[in-house]
């Protein structure tokens, strides 16, 4: 997929500055993270920030035990929210009860890597392909027994709903997805791009290191600050609202996914051999068929498409709404009226 950037001067500068900075980090350990052994369906006490979730639910689904929000009226409509990387299930905690008022059943799970998701196998490969994580999505709607749903996200959480629609489109009622049409594939990543383009991904080159291994587990909540205070500059978010969220980031198979994600993505490290037929599928970058919006903050600090390179990927019934008001990357948590009205209305094309 081609991939085009805004060329956003606060983040070229708050990059660059942080790939100056830093101590020298030791190389890192192989992770290999040990599964939780949650039991299917528990119920725990999620970690509350202000407004939080107020409970975590547990189920097997496919490789993983994964941590899930389940709230709304159980025989209501289905609506699967993903988040992005480096945020967490909280991305969502203002548009779920604006959901939920509006009689929908609301499933916003912890992606591989975050939270209380685990590894049902503690050998398993640490794996952040984006078939990989697309296929995660269906598993759990087949363990918790969701023929189809609206899906809707931002970041990774965009890329896997796009995925989920390209593929099963049988399973995919509506698609709300922020920055677009995002799915690529290795070939695509090999492709060169400007420079000020290039360094906008900075943090994929340092992943591809064994330094921005080490780096990223020592310092994995200041590095998820200094992505969220980029990727939206405008979007004043607190200490208790940054922290709430970074707490998921210390599952024990996080760095190993995200590190994973990036390489793969550069062709540096391979997947796993039964998400290959997907993946060769992916490659061809196909058309999703299922209605859709595609939505764009104002602020999006992040890189990302413009619409126009995307908007003949989506060959149903397509939307694309721009959210003003300084709205940034992590748009669900900074525009939930937003996210959720377009979350409503593909409901409804």
């Amino acid at each position: 997929m081609q991939q085009y950037f805004n060329n956003n001067r606060r983040v070229v500068l708050a990059a660059a500055a942080f790939i100056l900075a830093g101590a020298q980090l030791a190389l890192p350990a192989a992770a290999q993270a040990q599964s939780a052994g949650a039991a299917p369906n528990a119920t725990a006490a999620a970690n509350r920030g202000p407004a939080g979730f107020k409970s975590i639910k547990q189920i097997d689904a496919g490789v993983l035990n994964v941590g899930y929000v389940d709230e709304g009226p159980a025989d209501g409509p289905v609506v699967i929210l993903l988040h992005g990387w480096p945020y967490d299930i909280n991305s969502f905690v203002d548009v779920a009860p604006l959901l939920t008022k509006a009689g929908y059943r609301v499933i916003v799970p912890h992606l591989r890597g975050y939270g209380t998701t685990r590894f049902l196998d503690p050998n398993a490969v640490r794996n952040g392909e984006p078939a990989a994580l697309a296929s995660d999505v269906v598993a759990l709607m087949d363990a918790l027994k969701i023929d189809k749903a609206v899906l809707a996200g931002y970041d990774w959480g965009a890329r896997t709903a796009d995925i989920v629609a390209a593929l099963w489109p049988q399973r995919v009622k509506g698609l709300v997805s922020v920055s677009g049409y995002l799915i690529g594939s290795q070939e695509a990543g090999k492709q060169a791009l400007p420079p000020k383009a290039e360094l906008q991904w900075w943090y994929q080159f340092y992943f591809a290191t064994e330094r921005g291994r080490a780096g990223y587990e020592k310092n994995r909540h200041d590095f998820a600050k200094l992505i969220w205070q980029t990727a939206s500059p405008q979007w004043r978010f607190d200490d208790a609202t940054f922290d709430r969220s970074a707490a998921s980031l210390e599952n024990p198979d996080h760095v190993a996914i995200t590190v994973h994600n990036y390489r793969w993505r550069l062709g540096l490290a391979n997947g796993e051999t039964k998400y290959d037929e997907l993946e060769a599928r992916l490659a061809n970058l196909p058309a999703i068929a299922v209605p859709t919006i595609t939505m764009e903050g104002d602020a999006n600090g992040a890189p990302h498409p413009e619409p126009a390179a995307y908007a003949k990927r989506f060959t149903g019934k397509y939307k694309h709404e721009l959210v003003a008001g300084g709205i940034g990357h992590n748009l669900p948590q900074e525009a939930p009226r937003a996210f959720a009205d377009a979350v409503i209305e593909v409901d409804h094309l």
